[in-house]
């Protein structure tokens, strides 16, 4: 029954650890956009390479 008296403080002060983390987490923006970062995986930006241009020279020599 004695260990009551360590066990109530301690999930005490680990409730009020995991509280405070959680609403840095919120505040600072961890939360903001999930699936964001997901989507612009999927929509790539590069552009397609050139084909190589043949110059008039390089047909002659053909």
């Amino acid at each position: 029954m004695e260990i009551l008296y360590l066990l109530i403080p301690m999930s005490l002060i680990l409730v009020l650890v995991i509280g405070w983390a959680f609403w840095w987490a919120v505040k600072s923006g961890q939360f903001d956009d999930m699936e964001g970062p997901a989507y612009r995986v999927l929509m790539d930006d590069d552009l397609p390479a050139k084909p190589e241009t043949i110059s008039i020279s390089k047909r002659e020599e053909k």
